[in-house]
């Protein structure tokens, strides 16, 4: 059952992610929750790390391993600048621009090593880096359009790649 979860949950908690992420952005909840999910998120990237660390150590599940722990140090960056009053805004920021580049490595690495669906993977990290640089340039430039299109563009191209994962696996 463990093993299951491990193996499909991520098609789940990706997009969920994202969708949560949005809603913070939107101001549709409240920096407690906010935090609540930054601490969980946490406790599940870690244990999934720490689960599947012997499974991860060569070729694109090493590249995963790596992603999961930069994303468990861009998680710990978010609940950091949660926990300070005001929140430290910037802080913020770089977890969630990491959380869209750090996977858009990840997949565009993956597209280059495998032979099924590469373009599921080389097109999600393109879409992820390009939701970053639309998500830079909305919070630069305080324009919440371009804050929500580069949330947007990132959760569809990291859920098309965790759907072909998952899918291939």
């Amino acid at each position: 059952m463990l093993r299951r979860l491990r193996e499909n949950g991520p098609v789940v908690l990706v997009p969920l992610a994202w969708t949560f992420a949005t809603a913070a952005h939107l101001d549709l909840l409240a920096r407690r929750t906010v935090l609540i999910a930054h601490l969980v998120m946490v406790a599940i990237i870690a244990a999934f790390t720490v689960l599947s660390w012997r499974e991860m150590t060569a070729g694109v599940l090493l590249v995963w391993r790596r992603v999961l722990v930069a994303g468990l140090a861009l998680t710990l960056v978010g609940t950091a600048a949660l926990l300070v009053e005001p929140p430290v805004g910037p802080l913020l920021s770089v977890t969630v621009v990491g959380w869209m580049l750090v996977p858009a490595a990840g997949l565009v690495a993956t597209g280059r090593r495998i032979d099924r669906r590469p373009r599921a993977y080389t097109g999600g990290g393109a879409l992820s880096a390009a939701g970053a640089a639309i998500y830079v340039g909305g919070v630069v430039g305080t324009v919440p359009g371009l804050v929500l299109a580069g949330l947007t563009v990132t959760t569809v191209g990291q859920t098309a790649g965790i759907v072909a994962a998952v899918y291939d696996y």
